[in-house]
């Protein structure tokens, strides 16, 4: 690696650029990111203080106590770079301002001897681009993976030194991942969310910034508000019920909220309605342009997105625990219920479909299945025929009603999914209007989303 790329070389070009000035905050692991700093050489002439405020006592009289009383939390974090900035500017403007380009780095975060999302962290740095220039800020929620707590404290480390020099030295979305992730291994951390303000960002997509992480498999999954914003997920489903469907929605159709409306009205009502978009295996294939169309279709809807890698339903069963212990219910068309009890679906596991399924349905998760309707046929839950040794195991989980049909074949209309839709748009049929709710009938006409 060129070691003007390493987490001391770049700390050594911050160090030795005469316009950068500003301030380290650490809670929670040492002052893992301004030690880089300090070793690389020469940061008298980078640094005007660093700090770590271990003591809760100590830190609640710095930044103020946070109403939920926690300390690892993007409010705690916004506070600390209130401060810091502020006291840097308000104590040094005068003295060197027309020159310097004042920045406050700061993080709070929870390290230890386990992960599981309970190693993770909040970090950001707010920054000028020019002396006495208008203010920018990047902050960004980190988890990191490795079981050892010296293995975090070093993912910490360069991730900071990463951010610092990603602030001030990348202008394009993509260049600004490379730098942020660069040295980090996949493994090391996740990061589930990146957000972005100020001038410096005026030409960035805050979601394309996001997906680009998730190309990189730096990111495992990546949560839209129904007004299209990243959100955290840690804020969004914390403690709450979770109703998911997941489906390549290309483009959504009736039949993809009336699955939800149906799985809604199964005692679901107060579930986090969440639609699971899975990116592409081939990375060759990443196409942001018909991401942001599906998401549009979405936010026209006011409904939330999840784009994610999870090939598998057990692994996003496994990324909602990392936020929220009650239940989580998918809810399924019947067509797809094949595919989730086919032993070789799990055949990377070596406890294969045992495995597999064991992973997807704990005690608190349950799969409900909308009928597979067409003018010949209808097929639910319970007349699904399940081929090979899945039928026994299929068998055993709708006895404990842990698969359930949330609707008969009387309730619902033929089953419409987005290949037979986009294939009746695209070839122009009368139909196609009817296939669709009218707000994406709209988009759709306006804007010839999915004509490739």
């Amino acid at each position: 690696m060129d070691a003007n790329r390493t987490s001391l070389g770049k700390a050594l070009k911050i160090n030795l650029d005469p316009e950068k000035y500003g301030t380290f905050a650490e809670i929670g692991a040492g002052q893992e990111v301004a030690r880089y700093f300090f070793q690389a050489g020469k940061a008298s002439q980078t640094i005007a203080k660093s700090m770590s405020a271990y003591d809760m006592t100590f830190s609640d009289e710095i930044y103020g106590k946070e109403a939920g009383g926690r300390y690892v939390c993007q409010s705690r974090l916004q506070k600390m770079l209130d401060k810091e900035f502020g006291l840097l500017v308000r104590r040094l403007d005068e003295q060197r301002g027309s020159k310097t380009c004042f920045f406050a780095y700061a993080n709070t975060v929870a390290t230890g001897a386990t992960s599981g999302g309970k190693c993770h962290g909040w970090m950001g740095v707010r920054f000028q681009q020019k002396p006495r220039g208008g203010i920018s800020e990047i902050s960004l929620h980190v988890r990191m993976l490795d079981q050892r707590r010296l293995g975090q404290q070093e993912s910490l480390g360069r991730l900071g030194v990463n951010l610092v020099e990603a602030a001030f030295y990348q202008t394009t979305p993509a260049d600004f991942i490379k730098a942020l992730i660069e040295d980090i291994k996949p493994g090391q951390v996740y990061i589930d969310a990146v957000h972005l303000t100020g001038d410096a960002f005026k030409s960035f997509d805050e979601v394309e910034v996001n997906l680009e992480l998730l190309r990189s498999k730096m990111s495992e999954a990546i949560l839209i508000s129904e007004e299209g914003k990243v959100i955290f997920p840690g804020d969004a489903l914390f403690n709450k019920p979770i109703l998911t469907q997941r489906g390549n929605f290309r483009p959504p159709t009736k039949t993809h909220l009336d699955v939800m409306e149906k799985g809604k009205a199964d005692g679901n009502k107060n579930n986090e309605e969440i639609f699971e978009i899975v990116l592409p295996e081939d990375m060759k294939t990443f196409d942001f342009t018909d991401l942001k169309n599906r998401l549009k279709c979405f936010t026209e809807l006011g409904k939330k997105v999840l784009f994610s890698q999870f090939r598998y339903y057990y692994q996003g069963r496994r990324f909602f625990r990392t936020f929220t212990q009650k239940e989580i219910v998918y809810v399924v068309e019947a067509s797809n219920l094949p595919k989730l009890f086919d032993a070789s679906y799990y055949k990377h596991l070596e406890g294969g479909i045992l495995e597999g399924l064991g992973f997807l349905f704990d005690g608190n998760t349950r799969v409900i299945v909308y009928p597979q309707k067409t003018p010949l046929i209808c097929v639910t839950a319970k007349t699904l025929n399940i081929k090979g040794d899945g039928q026994t195991l299929y068998q055993f989980f709708l006895q404990k009603k842990q698969i359930a049909d949330i609707s008969s074949c009387d309730d619902i209309e033929v089953s419409l999914h987005s290949k037979e839709v986009r294939d009746a748009y695209l070839s122009r049929q009368k139909n196609w209007k009817d296939m669709v709710p009218k707000k994406i009938v709209d988009l759709l006409s306006k804007n010839k989303f999915f004509e490739t």
